[in-house]
């Protein structure tokens, strides 16, 4: 059956694409399924796929949230094998619009549409509703964006924010510099906030205790912490979300993001409840005589598993994007 009323938005990871359609003028995915990225051979076969799985024979327009920079007509996945040219797969499904959108833009975008129970607040006041908003997560790397509010919706920042300097702030953290920084360099942010930048940091306080480091994945490292089977691994973990606040705190500084903290991404949610009880607060109000803005502000972890697909849903209609 041709439903052109409806619209295909998705996100696309290294691992999994998200599918779902929205009705035109609905921000509300539906008919959601995760496709295995490996068992296509390219995004045009998956699309295929999806379409006849939900029984909908073609749709009007598309956007998609990638996990790889955006740049012109030709898109090539950083974690897996696909690429694309933008107005080949338009014209080959007889789209009238195709956008492709990074995929942190798209969370960013999102944000503003998730529903309260998928919202946990951490810290911090009431904010103010009319200022911007920081999004920022660790996945497999370190996501940053961030929501300029306009007159009538939002306007998404495209940043690199987790490529900015790790910035140690006592002996510990200068120790982890030195060791990190002769692995790899330049240190960045995303060095540690991230999976493997927890492996990272756990091998870094291994060497600094001169003990050893037995787990070599970052998901075995956040399980020894949470059962209490490796105190060097929930030491790290406890380590990790306080940077985590404090680099959420430069971002509120940067940005002027009194409007709040939105922490997205699939890490946090699997140890939130550790995470609410973890020096994070800590870390993101400890800037002096800034303090009581950083208190003032609102911090959230999203717990809502689509709001990527939210974010490509409202990107069809928003002429920011």
């Amino acid at each position: 059956m041709t439903q052109t009323h409806y619209s295909l938005v998705g996100d696309i990871g290294g691992t999994n694409a998200r599918f779902a359609l929205v009705e035109r003028g609905s921000v509300e995915p539906g008919a959601v399924e995760v496709l295995p990225c490996g068992d296509y051979d390219n995004l045009d076969d998956a699309i295929v796929d999806y379409l006849q799985r939900v029984g909908v024979a073609e749709v009007g327009e598309a956007c998609l949230a990638v996990a790889s920079p955006v740049r012109g007509t030709q898109v090539r996945m950083t974690n897996n094998h696909w690429r694309f040219d933008t107005e080949e797969v338009r014209l080959a499904f007889g789209w009238r619009a195709f956008k492709v959108i990074n995929d942190f833009t798209a969370m960013a975008l999102g944000v503003p549409h998730v529903p309260a129970e998928h919202l946990v607040h951490v810290c911090g006041g009431p904010g103010d509703e009319r200022r911007a908003r920081l999004v920022i997560g660790p996945g497999t790397g370190l996501g940053v964006s961030g929501l300029v509010p306009i007159k009538h919706g939002w306007v998404p920042l495209m940043t690199e924010g987790g490529h900015v300097d790790f910035a140690p702030t006592d002996d510990t953290e200068m120790a982890v510099l030195r060791i990190l920084k002769a692995r790899f360099g330049r240190v960045s942010v995303e060095r540690i906030l991230c999976g493997q930048g927890l492996l990272n940091l756990y091998q870094a306080h291994a060497e600094i205790q001169g003990v050893t480091a037995p787990l070599d994945a970052p998901e075995k490292v956040t399980a020894a912490a949470l059962e209490h089977t490796d105190s060097l691994a929930r030491q790290t973990l406890r380590h990790f979300c306080e940077i985590l606040g404090r680099v959420a705190g430069n971002g509120v500084l940067t940005l002027g993001s009194t409007g709040g903290v939105y922490l997205c991404g699939g890490i946090l949610p699997r140890f939130l409840d550790f995470f609410l009880e973890s020096p994070f607060r800590s870390g993101f109000e400890d800037k002096g005589r800034m303090r009581p803005l950083l208190e003032f502000t609102p911090v959230y972890v999203v717990t809502e598993p689509y709001t990527g697909l939210l974010g490509a849903a409202e990107a069809l209609a928003n002429p920011e994007v």
